[in-house]
Formats: structure tokens, sequence, C-alpha cells
């Protein structure tokens, strides 16, 4: 196992920590992407994307083993605002649309009675993987936003970015006829810029999206703006031991020095501002 500092510290430190300290309500929300066997590529366990069938069944025993229940983001949302502690809670995201999804994480989930909330970039989902869509969420599982393409929003202007946010939410209501709330911001969100933050909250908003999320690590809580809730990542690397600590926040102060990280990265003349540091 490879040395990690985002371990050690969150192990040894935060969770002794957090054991005896009252927070305000914080809800966990897991972010997994590609549910597959490693490709062999060597990848840093931090920026591990890819979590194995067997070990995101593990995760999936160790909730249902200790009473967990899977709740959407507008539920989420909804205990957050009225202050509702709910320490058994949590809420399991997808992001990039996967077709492993289809094949190894649902019939997991459904094995234990969990639900989950899929982001789309639609561009990329063909027929075959539309009817798979509709069958998923004629099952419970929700979906929404990833943008059209993919793109790093914060390199395009405002104009193409109320197309993806409008026409990706669009897409996805019409294959489903649902209405679509949530969204997802890719790649590395740019907390840090506050001009580009506001504009982006005005335009998801004028989209008639309700909530999201992004890739700011730490449990959800109110203080946080709804349309980018913090969210834990989560791979094969994560063994029980690692899983526990980030459900219990033991995670949560590794986005401290990931804004940190963020504003190095915004003031040096070479990154233009342009950061897209700790994308998960």
């Amino acid at each position: 196992m490879q040395l990690r500092l985002d371990r050690l510290g969150s192990l040894y430190l935060a969770a002794p920590l957090y054991r005896q300290k009252q927070l305000p309500a914080r809800i966990p929300i897991l972010t997994y992407h590609s549910i597959q066997t490693s490709d062999g590529r060597e990848s840093s366990p931090y920026y591990e994307t890819t979590t194995s069938p067997l070990k995101f069944a593990e995760h999936m025993a160790y909730l249902s083993r200790n009473g967990y229940r899977t709740i959407g983001l507008g539920e989420l949302q909804e205990r957050l605002r009225a202050g509702q502690s709910c320490e058994r809670c949590i809420a399991i995201t997808f992001d990039d649309g996967f077709r492993d999804f289809y094949v190894y994480a649902y019939p997991i989930l459904s094995e234990y009675g969990f639900m989950a909330t899929m982001f789309l970039p639609t561009a990329f989902i063909g027929t075959t993987r539309r009817s798979e869509v509709r069958e998923l969420n004629a099952a419970g599982i929700a979906f929404g936003s990833h943008t059209v393409t993919h793109p790093r929003l914060r390199e395009l202007p405002r104009m193409k970015i109320q197309g993806e946010l409008r026409r990706s939410r669009e897409t996805i209501e019409e294959n489903l006829g649902t209405k679509i709330d949530s969204f997802a911001y890719p790649f590395a969100f740019p907390e840090t810029d506050a001009e580009f933050r506001a504009m982006l909250t005005e335009t998801l908003e004028t989209a008639g999206y309700a909530d999201g999320v992004c890739t700011t690590i730490g449990r959800a809580d109110a203080l946080r703006s709804r349309l980018f809730m913090k969210r834990l990542p989560v791979n094969s690397c994560d063994d029980q031991r690692f899983f526990q600590a980030k459900l219990g926040g033991a995670y949560d102060w590794v986005g401290t020095p990931q804004r940190w990280f963020k504003m190095a990265k915004d003031w040096l003349p070479s990154s233009g501002g342009k950061a897209e540091a700790g994308a998960h």
C-alpha cells in the first residue's frame, strides 16, 4: 500500500478529534466514477477514479451492515436546511455515465435496496445506452446533468456554458419524461474564483437546477451553496477502515489543503487562473 498523507492524517489525527467534537448537521455524499477491475496503470490513490466491483460490494455491504439508508439530493438538501441531523443517511453519486454502472454497480445497489444518482454527459449516451438509462430510472435510479460534452466550463464563454447546462438537462428530461433538478460540475471545481462561481450560480438557477454537487472534498452541510455541495471521493484504495473514517467526517480536513493548492495555482502566472487541481 502506498504511503498516503491523507489516509494517515484522517485515521490518526482527524478521526480521534471528530469522535469528540459536536458539529452542525453534515451528510456524506459519496462520489464514484467507473466500477471495473483495474486496467493495470499506475495511479496515485488520491486521483484514482476506478472502483472494482468487489470493493464496491464491500462498501455497500458495510453501509447495509451499519444501518445506513440512501437518500436523494433533494431530501438531503431539505434535511440540511432544516438543521436535521441524519447520522445514518447517505447519498451515493456516480459521475460520467459509464456503462459499467449498469453491469456491475446497479445489481449490487439493488441487492441492498440502495438508490443512487447518476450524472450524465449527454453527448456520450447513445441509443442503446438511452434504453438502459430508462430502465434504471424506472427502477429508482435518479439522473442528473453532467453537461453535454464534459468540458472545462471555466474556460468557456458564458453563452456556451448556458448551452451546456440547458441542453443537457433538456435531453435527459425528454428521454425520461421527468424533471431533472441536479447538476454535477465536471473536473475540479474552481471554488477560489468568486466571480466565476457567482456567474455559474446564476446560470444554473436560470437553467432550472435546484441542487448540485462538485469535487470539493468534505461532507455536505447547510453552509455550502445548494448547487455546489461537497462530496467524498471513493475508489478501490479505500479499505473498510478508511471508508469508515470518510463517512464519519475524518476526511473533511482534506478540503482545506485542497483549497490552498487551488489558490496557489491561481496565483501562478503560468496557470492563467485556469487551474483544475485536485480533480476527481
